[in-house]
């Protein structure tokens, strides 16, 4: 058996309301396959993906009155995970399949992967942006096969932009700005600060979408903000130098926050949710698809780094990486993981 490298007991992003439709919807989290579908009132339910008769997956079947139909033999499950009926067939003594907390809020479809009678939907973290009108959100979905915190490494030390990304938000003052880690209640925080820079091309393009002048020097901040299980806000911006960098007036500057859903799919592979959230030009559609298309562009860069180091860390296994000032993010970040692994299976020893 082995170990278990994720919390279980806690809310992951399993995907966004539109990817549920009028068919069964399947996404393995946390290696837990899962089915997803909409039931007679429209809510969005999650199941095992196993039909109790033969083993068959559910999500290859329809659904039809809110119940799922197996693809195979015609069982019909509830969303309770409650077997209901099967043609011409004698199926009340069948076996209830597990059924798993799903909440759809802030746009994103939310499961509780671990003990069930633990699922508290007001642990689900609040997201202003989301509901809040003067905001602007938009983002995607990447597959990539790496272990979970390999992501949180990278976000919580942005030292790669000036390497990975040069051509859009990098710049060599990345790597001379100092960086400071703490912790803020139970939430990591790594923050960098360049003062008097030129802004690299992402940020000149989002200082000319705010009516900006983009060939003056600049204030830039990074302020990346860890949370367990897996989510990571980073606060990003410019503003003209001299005026308050972080605190300037928004009508100097061009500010966002940038979104990570980090949800692991099996040990060696993620799901990642990630995208921007602005406060300027809010209503600007045009604006919103372009940024996301930009951001696209810089994550799928990300994407082969971790996927090659990933093979690199499973072809080497006995080899122990560095950690420098640089990776204090990351460390305290994993000291969080570990934390609340230690703290359920605790649990889980004193409850069995």
């Amino acid at each position: 058996m082995t170990q278990q490298i994720f919390p279980l007991n806690t809310w992951y992003v399993a995907c966004t309301p539109d990817e549920v439709q009028d068919q069964p919807f399947a996404r393995k989290i946390c290696n837990i396959p899962l089915v997803l579908f909409r039931n007679q009132d429209n809510e969005i339910k999650a199941l095992e993906d196993f039909c109790p008769h033969r083993g068959a997956a559910l999500s290859l079947g329809k659904v039809e009155n809110g119940q799922l139909v197996c693809g195979y033999h015609g069982l019909r499950m509830g969303d309770k995970g409650k077997v209901e009926s099967m043609p011409n067939q004698r199926v009340q003594g069948f076996p209830c399949i597990k059924a798993y907390a799903a909440v759809e809020r802030y746009g994103f479809v939310w499961i509780w992967p671990g003990d069930q009678t633990l699922a508290d939907s007001s642990l689900i973290p609040e997201l202003e942006w989301a509901i809040n009108k003067d905001w602007a959100y938009g983002g995607g979905l990447f597959h990539i096969n790496c272990d979970y915190r390999l992501m949180v490494d990278n976000l919580m030390d942005l030292t790669h932009e000036t390497y990975v990304h040069a051509s859009s938000i990098g710049q060599k003052e990345i790597d001379e700005a100092p960086v400071s880690t703490k912790m803020e209640g139970n939430q990591v925080v790594t923050s960098r600060f360049m003062d008097g820079v030129y802004a690299p091309p992402f940020w000149q393009n989002a200082l000319r979408a705010n009516d900006l002048a983009d060939d003056v020097k600049v204030d830039r901040w990074q302020i990346c903000r860890f949370d367990l299980p897996s989510h990571i806000m980073i606060e990003v911006g410019v503003a003209h130098a001299g005026l308050g960098g972080y605190h300037a007036p928004q009508a100097v500057k061009a500010s966002s926050i940038v979104v990570d859903f980090i949800t692991p799919e099996s040990d060696t592979s993620i799901w990642y949710f990630w995208g921007m959230a602005r406060n300027f030009k809010p209503h600007d559609q045009n604006l919103t698809d372009s940024i996301r298309e930009g951001q696209g562009v810089i994550f799928s860069e990300d994407l082969e780094v971790l996927e090659k180091q990933q093979q690199n860390l499973l072809l080497y296994p006995d080899r122990k990486v560095l950690k420098l000032d640089i990776d204090a993010g990351g460390v305290k970040a994993r000291r969080l993981i570990e934390r609340a692994m230690k703290q359920e299976q605790s649990l889980t020893a004193k409850t069995t």
